[in-house]
């Protein structure tokens, strides 16, 4: 818990991710379309990406991936960001951390 916790707080935008997931694809694409470059762990490319996975399993993140930390907190997967998208709140919330200046 220690070690995503510090990763996540470590950048105003974090996203765990693996390479060969579609919807982890799907956000980071967002992300970079919005003008945000996110801090990217692809847990199945670092050491120790299986335990950072079951601690985000036990966070509460199911799919494991992609989780996406804003200022330090976890705000869910690909639903929620897209649904955060979609009603006009990501992008407030990507200011707010200093991740987004336009």
């Amino acid at each position: 818990m220690e070690r995503v916790t510090k990763l996540a707080s470590e950048k105003p935008v974090v996203i765990f991710s693996k390479s060969s997931c579609c919807m982890s694809h799907t956000i980071k694409t967002l992300f970079y379309d919005l003008g945000v470059y996110p801090t990217i762990y692809e847990l199945d490319e670092i050491p120790g990406g299986c335990e950072i996975e079951q601690t985000l399993l036990r966070l509460g993140c199911n799919p494991s991936v992609p989780a996406v930390f804003i200022g330090g907190e976890l705000v869910g997967g690909a639903n929620k960001i897209m649904s955060l998208h979609l009603n006009r709140s990501l992008i407030p919330m990507l200011r707010q951390v200093g991740a987004l200046w336009v």
